[in-house]
């Protein structure tokens, strides 16, 4: 039977997610890539509540598809800037499954540069 990408990728998160959770005083950091967007939130595991959220639509507007790697990382800088306004400092990365290469790293380093530490 063929291993496809996307179940691949959720076996990988499973294992991910055995390790990583998101508590009051360091939540997690999530990661969501589609074909056209990318989508970042910060969660707390314990509550089951999404604190900030952030993603290529706030950037580019619903009429513009299509990230590049520059839109993912103004996308951690947005969140990393909500996220700082909202008293979060510390985070936990939670890259879903998906390598930490490309457009989740660009993500990673501008949640980085806006201030977030992992």
């Amino acid at each position: 039977m063929a291993v496809t990408r996307e179940s691949r990728r959720l076996r990988i998160k499973r294992h991910i997610r055995n390790k990583v959770s998101g508590t009051a005083d360091q939540p997690r950091l999530s990661v969501f890539r589609s074909n056209s967007r990318i989508y970042a939130q910060i969660i707390d595991d314990e509550k089951g509540h999404t604190l900030v959220s952030a993603s290529s639509i706030d950037i580019n507007g619903k009429d513009k598809k299509g990230v590049n790697v520059e839109t993912a990382k103004q996308v951690g800088q947005a969140l990393a800037e909500k996220a700082t306004t909202s008293g979060i400092t510390k985070v936990v990365f939670d890259r879903n499954g998906y390598l930490y290469h490309g457009k989740v790293k660009a993500l990673a380093d501008g949640a980085r540069e806006g201030g977030l530490q992992f």
